[in-house]
């Protein structure tokens, strides 16, 4: 049983999750969630069972800042938080507790994933949860066309080829980039590893401040580029100052 107090529409989705070595097809129900007028969060109630999940979309802007706190009557159960744009949770409850706050990379819908541990999955148990979630401040607008021009058919004003070092190799290669311009100099810088994963990194007044991944952002500045790492797990990028603000 959901109950969120402000919602709209529900579906569902099938996807793939390893259970004991195999792949388990599990039914993620999904709730759009509204806030009433003049509000700037929502309170969410429902029930899980077993391999019962739930997605709560909300729909944001690059800028703006997400919280979320869940509360269940197990303390096998969690909350994941994905950026619009990505499948990789930037935030895992199962490693950081139960409460998130911070900075969207991205536009669209941010998917707020409510969930129990496979070990109590398997054991078919239940959790009663509450689930606040908000969004505050104002949306990063992107710079219009009429001010800089888009690459046909994206919604990306520039691409190009950045320094980076992905995988465990550590092999330093080139990265295709592109980048949405937005207000005060900000930007939403979208590269796709030699991988083949897209990250997305946010820039507000020309410094990085946030990604959609959960490793830790550390930023370096190298002349007029920043140097973005992920953590320690081989990953950095080098964004010229030029491809985040134009000129």
């Amino acid at each position: 049983m959901h109950t969120p107090l402000a919602s709209l529409g529900a579906g569902l989705l099938a996807i793939s999750l390893p259970a004991g070595g195999a792949l388990a097809q599990v039914a993620i129900e999904s709730q759009r969630v509204t806030f009433r007028a003049g509000a700037d969060s929502a309170l969410l109630k429902g029930q899980l069972k077993g391999d019962q999940t739930v997605d709560y979309k909300l729909r944001a802007g690059a800028g703006q800042t997400l919280t979320v706190e869940l509360k269940g009557s197990n303390p096998q159960n969690y909350v994941n938080v994905m950026a619009a744009g990505t499948d990789t949770a930037l935030f895992i409850g199962s490693s950081s507790g139960n409460r998130f706050r911070g900075l969207l990379p991205s536009d669209g819908d941010v998917r707020v994933r409510v969930y129990l541990m496979r070990p109590a999955a398997r054991r078919n148990e239940t959790s009663t949860y509450s689930l606040k979630v908000g969004i505050g401040g104002a949306p990063l607008a992107p710079v219009p066309a009429s001010r800089d021009a888009l690459i046909p058919g994206t919604p990306y004003h520039a691409s190009a080829e950045v320094p980076c070092v992905s995988g465990s190799s550590g092999k330093a290669t080139r990265c295709k980039a592109f980048v949405i311009r937005r207000a005060n100099n900000s930007a939403t810088v979208v590269v796709t590893n030699a991988e083949g994963q897209k990250r997305q990194f946010l820039f507000v007044k020309g410094k990085a401040v946030a990604s959609d991944q959960p490793e830790r952002l550390s930023v370096q500045r190298r002349g007029d580029s920043s140097v973005l790492s992920l953590g320690e797990n081989f990953e950095r990028y080098e964004i010229v100052d030029a491809l985040v603000v134009g000129g």
